[in-house]
């Protein structure tokens, strides 16, 4: 793995940095690879019952694109014109389809690609001095990596229209207003209360949780006939699961379940 891209495993808690401070956590080709890689692994490990995804530093989560090395490659290499099929569609793929929670830890800025990534996640913990800005347009270019879909689901079709068409910066305040932050904390706080966080998903009902996002991400494209049919399914995943056992008998004995993530 490059070293622009870290990963920890804490006790079924998966933590990948995008570790490039110097450049706010931008995403040339080698840390999008990186990156990828990361997400996908912890997607497919069994061992990771959740991911907390964070940058760097305090200045940026991720600005996004490397704007300087996509600017030389332009003209000079079809890389530029690759990259949302070889990069980043992979990666929110696996990020926001994993069966498994998991948070951003937005301190700084959340730009361009580096705000769709914060935005396929299902938690977002924002420290009190970060923002959000989907600067595509103010380069001239469409919505990637997820935001024509997450964006709208988070702040409704007109508000996305107008943070898509005309760029800017959503502060933490008004993040949290817009329901793109989670929870705002202080920017001092922001990696201890993420991983906390983080943790407590890494704890929980692994099955159930994965089964909760499919069913929400189901819904958001099927009628309710048809949601109707796949929550069956989906109850019948998670009864069948050892943590349903352990969280009845915990409920019985009024005791706390501790789960096994299976």
């Amino acid at each position: 793995m490059s070293d622009s891209v870290l990963f920890e495993l804490d006790g079924g808690l998966a933590v990948i940095t995008i570790n490039r401070p110097e450049a706010m956590n931008a995403l040339d080709i080698a840390t999008k690879v990186a990156l990828r890689d990361a997400v996908i692994a912890a997607a497919e490990d069994s061992a990771v019952r959740a991911l907390l995804l964070t940058g760097a530093g305090e200045k940026a989560f991720c600005v996004g694109q490397d704007l300087k090395e996509h600017l030389g490659l332009l003209g000079t290499s079809d890389a530029p014109l690759k990259t949302v099929a070889e990069h980043y569609n992979p990666l929110v793929r696996a990020l926001a389809g994993m069966n498994k929670p998991t948070v951003a830890a937005v301190g700084g800025v959340a730009a361009g690609a580096g705000a769709s990534l914060a935005f396929a996640c299902d938690f977002r913990i924002v420290a009190d001095t970060a923002g959000f800005n989907t600067s595509f347009a103010g380069v001239a270019l469409t919505a990637d990596s997820g935001a024509s879909w997450t964006l709208p689901r988070l702040v409704g079709h007109a508000r996305a229209t107008e943070l898509l068409m005309f760029p800017r910066t959503v502060k933490a305040a008004e993040a949290a207003e817009l329901g793109l932050a989670t929870k705002v904390v202080p920017s001092a706080e922001l990696a201890a209360t993420a991983r906390e966080f983080a943790q407590r998903l890494a704890q929980g009902p692994t099955v159930a949780f994965g089964a909760i996002k499919t069913a929400l991400a189901y819904g958001a494209t099927h009628t309710l006939s048809e949601l109707l049919d796949k929550e069956d399914e989906l109850q019948t995943l998670a009864g069948a699961s050892e943590d349903h056992r352990i969280a009845v008998n915990a409920f019985i004995a009024k005791e706390a379940p501790v789960y096994l993530g299976r």
